[in-house]
């Protein structure tokens, strides 16, 4: 086992996967805090590195195109401090951070690894309920719909079209983008049968970003949603099934839903949550239970 614990976070390889879990640091992002413990099996990964600096350096994973669903609703436009699959490591641990790197690389050889695109995804994406707040609207996802709530600073076109609620089945992509320099960013969902290319102030299937805080989460609910979606390099036969609910056990159902209302109570005692996004996301899951 391999294992390298900074304030940034803790990474650790047992030879079949990767965990990654955040610190708590006060420079770790919001993003990161939320999304939480990452487990990365090997068979995902496509390499890693380690860049040496005069204060500190850089770990960094390469995963294979079409891994990880938070990768692809981002299209790889995460910055560095939201990205989860980059570490900060201190000057005096660039030792560890080295050996961790050639564990995981004589793990890759020994495995014969691929570093070609995937045909599905290897990560699960965030855990659903997720409901979030930032710019000109309040994005949640139980799953199965997409919810879109305006507030007073939604442009008065788009707002005036009430609450929308956009089933999975009915979306075809879904798309984060962050704010950069002047131009604002955007969480979009494209809906079967009514594509746009309408800005997203006016789009009343987008929420508008400006790059304030709480923007990266609003990738997390792109991620949730892009995983349940077909993969991209999916068939068509392939899509069509994707688009059916999958069985689940009943129990192991509740036992997914008692742990994320956990999680939620976590995120609401930390100030990550607010008031109203807890009690929303609570709802959604006392629902489905």
């Amino acid at each position: 086992m391999a294992e390298i614990i900074q304030k940034d976070g803790t990474w650790t390889f047992d030879g079949d996967a990767l965990r990654l879990t955040p610190g708590r640091d006060k420079n770790v992002s919001l993003l990161r805090k939320t999304l939480g413990e990452l487990t990365v099996p090997l068979g995902a990964l496509a390499g890693i590195s380690f860049e040496q600096g005069k204060k500190s350096g850089r770990l960094r994973l390469r995963l294979r195109d079409g891994a990880d669903p938070l990768l692809q609703a981002t299209g790889g436009k995460l910055t560095e401090p939201n990205d989860p699959y980059q570490l900060t490591v201190e000057s005096d641990r660039y030792g560890v951070a080295e050996y961790v790197v050639d564990e995981v690389r004589d793990a890759l050889l020994l495995d014969r690894v691929p570093t070609d695109p995937v045909d599905g995804y290897l990560l699960p994406g965030p855990s659903v309920p997720l409901s979030v707040s930032a710019g000109d609207g309040t994005a949640s996802f139980d799953g199965e719909r997409v919810r879109l709530e305006w507030n007073w600073k939604t442009e008065d076109s788009k707002s005036a079209a009430g609450t929308r609620s956009l089933a999975l089945t009915d979306l075809t992509t879904v798309e984060w983008h962050p704010a950069v320099g002047l131009e604002n960013g955007y969480l979009r969902f494209t809906v079967r049968g009514a594509e746009t290319k309408a800005p997203p102030k006016y789009d009343p299937n987008s929420v508008e970003l400006w790059g304030f805080k709480k923007d990266p989460l609003m990738a997390l609910v792109a991620a949730a949603v892009q995983a349940r979606l077909p993969h991209p390099t999916a068939s068509p036969q392939a899509a069509q099934a994707a688009e059916r609910p999958a069985a689940i056990a009943p129990e192991d159902d509740h036992d997914a839903l008692l742990r994320r209302l956990r999680e939620l109570g976590d995120l609401h005692k930390s100030g990550i949550l607010t008031d109203e996004e807890f009690a929303t996301a609570k709802r959604a899951v006392l629902k489905r239970m």
